[in-house]
């Protein structure tokens, strides 16, 4: 079968062919790849950045942005049948008996670091024609998302984001936006999200879906077909062209969480200056390593003690943000249905893996193999 790799030491990105995978455990589940979505992680990959073959083998199937079809279960399997869609989580435990977080299935918090993840470190990943997985890390996905299922993954990063959210402004002495988007009166809790890639742009409808007065803060111009899309699920499009950060308060008025989904450390430093009282900042984006930066650190500690902020980062996602990234996705479809799918800027076949992988055009592109 057919699968994309990269070729660490080589340099090199192949169009492979690979056995095709057989039920060995129970447990297992055959699902057959339908969509598989290209993101920033791949292309770095892609650029040779990072990205780590399993033990023995000389390359790294990549991809973990996946919606597939079950055609095969173990004699064990009790949650999926053939005909199912179904979508795999990326990341799986540690080994260690001393990691708590692996140790109750929550290895997107794992102590150790020694966990792998599919398509990305130590375990190959979803762009194939079919993959083997065990049940415990599977969900199933309504049929009727099968359009836009791809963006479960990639959605998933909000999800966690609001979820922390959530927990975390349980300290203060009123009610926060609920999943339900019933706010308390008189009170309206802006979010801004710093990108229009696609994470800016799901966590920007997670956001907006979940009662939040919302603003996408980017670099495009206020006209662009970015900024069309922003507005026409309910959210406000500032341009980083037409508003500096010191007026991005004129705008927005008080900024109670942002949501960073750029990886751009010094926009995020200078946004995190002009959040409010109680504000949480979430970081979700990995910058390179281009060297030092000036900041004003006395102004920032300063302001976040006084202000009682929260700055807080969040990687990969586990079950209940998988779980909700399923349920949102129905919400977005029946609120914004042009809107969520106009997220997927295209569909090609695999056969075009390098223009995909190695290109910048479009929001997210898929390699489509169903």
């Amino acid at each position: 079968m057919k699968a994309v790799a990269v070729f660490p030491h080589e340099r090199e990105i192949r169009l492979i062919d690979q056995p095709e995978p057989r039920l060995k455990g129970g447990r297992d589940v055959k699902v057959r790849i339908l969509d598989v979505g290209v993101c920033g992680t791949d292309k770095e990959i892609c650029a040779f950045h990072y990205g780590f073959p399993p033990e023995g083998s000389d390359h790294l199937v990549i991809g973990h942005e996946a919606i597939g079809e079950v055609v095969d279960v173990g004699s064990e399997v009790k949650g999926f049948k053939p005909g199912d869609l179904a979508v795999m989580t990326v990341r799986r435990p540690c080994p260690h008996d001393n990691c708590p977080s692996c140790k109750e299935w929550r290895q997107d918090f794992c102590y150790t670091g020694d966990f792998v993840e599919r398509g990305i470190k130590q375990r190959h990943g979803f762009m194939t024609e079919y993959v083997l997985d065990h049940e415990r890390y599977m969900l199933p996905v309504p049929k009727s998302l099968r359009d836009i299922a791809v963006l479960i993954e990639p959605l998933t990063i909000a999800e966690k984001a609001l979820i922390e959210v959530w927990q975390v402004q349980q300290r203060l002495p009123w009610s926060c936006p609920s999943a339900n988007g019933k706010n308390k009166p008189g009170h309206c809790h802006h979010a801004v999200v710093l990108g229009a890639g696609p994470i800016g742009l799901l966590g920007a409808m997670a956001f907006a879906n979940a009662g939040f007065s919302t603003f996408v803060y980017s670099r495009e111009d206020e006209d662009s077909e970015k900024a069309r899309l922003v507005r026409s699920f309910g959210a406000t499009y500032v341009s980083a062209e037409k508003t500096p950060v010191e007026q991005l308060v004129d705008r927005v008025g008080t900024i109670d969480v942002v949501y960073e989904a750029t990886g751009a450390s010094r926009l995020s430093f200078d946004v995190l200056k002009q959040c409010g009282p109680n504000a949480a900042f979430v970081f979700t984006g990995v910058p390179g390593l281009k060297g030092p930066a000036s900041v004003d650190t006395d102004f920032i500690m300063r302001q976040m003690v006084l202000r009682n902020q929260v700055l807080l980062g969040t990687v990969n996602a586990g079950r209940d943000a998988f779980e909700a990234a399923i349920r949102d996705l129905g919400e977005f479809k029946q609120r914004w249905p042009d809107a969520i799918r106009k997220i997927i800027t295209g569909r090609f076949p695999v056969e075009s893996y390098r223009e995909q992988l190695l290109g910048t055009a479009g929001i997210k592109n898929v390699i489509a193999f169903g």
